[in-house]
């Protein structure tokens, strides 16, 4: 009975601690006794603080007090003017050397709880930090969660999403068990008096996050084995949630951070065997995990009690979720970018020719059919070019295939500079070169045409120390009202077959009615 404990009646049944930590292991409720080791004035208004009770729940009888003070995070017994980091039940009348405080613990979790003795402008100034660090590791995961579901909803990336899904179960239960949830009034029934809640957001975290992982370092392709173990971690985390709903025994709690240690200690070693191949992702899941796992090793040994419960572990591990997450985010972002460099650099050798600088056939004739719609709707003039240099065959057969890429490449080179910025240049094929010029007449095109041909023949080419002429033969046509690409391209050609009909190095137009020559 409390009146009897209270009374000193069972004193003899305590048995001393080596440290100020109150360790439970069992959830039926226990009697602890904190004797005072020096007079405690009441002037320094002292306040009895039990720091990182989780969901545990308090009762604490005062000396010459019959009735105890209830205290929890969560629930009846909740003080709202402390913060989250501790229970404070203050000792209004201090507490002289030798004096006992009883404490009746219903543990609902085994991670210690440190018992000390504080003035209470310390107690203030503790609960100051507490919320400033609080704040901003819970806020920087609220904002990751939410911009990882924007980024799944706006291009549709599911990596995002199983990010999002991870921080979020994360977050969970960091306000679970530190405390938060009793600002959420359904978070807070939920959890107050069942620790399962709670532990079960933390198993759907590390269940999604070993998801997220194998996603992002691609595991099933890259490494199989790896990927197999991380599976069978993967159903332990599901037979633990299970046996969760029916339990919340300590050595759940227990198999459940030991599961959770290997999981990290796979993706880590999937990790650092992805960076020894300079996987870029790599490099980012290690930079995010590295202070993770060790964390999770301490809070292991804490849990086990190999060692004690410091201070700044209860900082530490939520900065690392918070880290962590974060980290990822930009890792995630990185690797999007990297595809998005991969596609363009795809796009562009699909666009433009390796040799010649110019488009390819298909990226031609596709901004030629765009600007014949778009002279069409706009009733604006286009006209084409269409050349090819003269006896290329011939060059070929006498200096080989290097000096006949070369003469391409100079020639290119040379029209290309003669052209407006917003000229269209492309490789048709072969030697045969197609030039697109927008809001330009037929005469201006032929003007275009003979500057093309000029830029040619007015010097050799050097190539590999020998000196070669070179000249083209080019046809010009104008975009007809009505008519499609294919037929001003047949009419641009027919214009250059008569140019090299006519002797080569020359210029030819084709009007609507007839091919008209300029000769030069």
């Amino acid at each position: 009975m409390p009146v009897q404990v209270i009374a000193g009646d069972f004193d003899d049944r305590f048995v001393p601690v080596s440290d100020l930590s109150v360790r439970e292991r069992e959830r039926a409720p226990r009697w602890w006794r904190l004797t005072a080791t020096r007079d405690r004035a009441a002037a320094d208004q002292p306040q009895l603080v039990l720091r990182s009770p989780h969901l545990n729940r308090v009762e604490v009888w005062l000396p010459n007090s019959p009735l105890p003070v209830p205290r929890a995070l969560l629930g009846n017994g909740a003080d709202r003017t402390a913060s989250t980091r501790a229970l404070v039940v203050p000792l209004s009348h201090g507490l002289a050397a030798g004096e006992s405080v009883y404490l009746r613990v219903q543990s609902l979790t085994p991670l210690p709880m440190t018992a000390s003795i504080e003035p209470l402008a310390v107690v203030h100034a503790k609960d100051m930090t507490h919320v400033a660090w609080r704040t901003a590791v819970l806020t920087t995961m609220v904002v990751l969660t939410i911009l990882g579901f924007g980024f799944w909803a706006g291009i549709g990336e599911r990596s995002y999403l199983m990010l999002s899904l991870t921080l979020l179960a994360q977050l969970l239960y960091l306000i679970c068990y530190g405390g938060e949830a009793r600002s959420i009034p359904f978070l807070a029934m939920l959890v107050s008096d069942d620790a399962r809640a709670g532990r079960m957001f933390g198993l759907i975290a590390v269940l999604a996050s070993n998801a997220f992982m194998a996603h992002y370092l691609s595991l099933r392709q890259t490494q199989p084995r790896l990927m197999r173990l991380l599976m069978v971690c993967n159903i332990s985390i599901v037979l633990l949630m299970l046996v969760t709903l029916a339990t919340v025994a300590p050595l759940v709690a227990v198999a459940a951070n030991l599961v959770l240690l290997i999981g990290y200690g796979i993706v880590m070693a999937a990790g650092a065997i992805g960076a020894l191949r300079r996987q870029r992702e790599a490099y980012f899941l290690l930079l995010s995990w590295a202070p993770m796992f060790v964390l999770t090793g301490l809070r292991f040994a804490g849990l086990l009690g190999w060692w004690g419960n410091p201070e700044w572990m209860d900082y530490a591990f939520p900065v690392g979720f918070a880290m962590g997450g974060l980290v990822l985010m930009i890792g995630l972002s990185d690797k999007l970018q990297q595809l998005r460099r991969d596609r363009d650099q795809a796009s562009r050798q699909a666009t433009y020719d390796a040799l010649t600088g110019a488009m390819t056939r298909p990226a031609i004739e596709a901004r030629l059919k765009a600007a014949v719609e778009s002279a069409h709707k706009s009733r604006r003039p286009l006209s084409v070019v269409f050349f090819d240099v003269d006896h290329f065959k011939r060059i070929n057969d006498e200096h080989g295939h290097r000096v006949g890429d070369q003469t391409l490449r100079i020639i290119s080179l040379r029209t290309r500079n003669r052209l407006r910025t917003y000229d269209l240049f492309g490789r048709y094929g072969g030697d045969e070169i197609l030039v697109v010029l927008p809001d330009t007449q037929l005469r201006e095109a032929l003007g275009v045409a003979e500057n093309l041909r000029s830029s040619v023949n007015c010097r050799p080419l050097s190539i590999d120390g020998k000196l070669l002429a070179s000249s083209l033969s080019l046809g010009v046509a104008e975009l007809m009202p009505e008519e499609t690409a294919e037929h001003l391209l047949e009419r641009a050609d027919a214009a250059l077959y008569a140019s090299k009909s006519a002797g080569r190095d020359r210029v030819t137009g084709h009007s609507a009615s007839r091919a008209q020559e300029l000769v030069h």
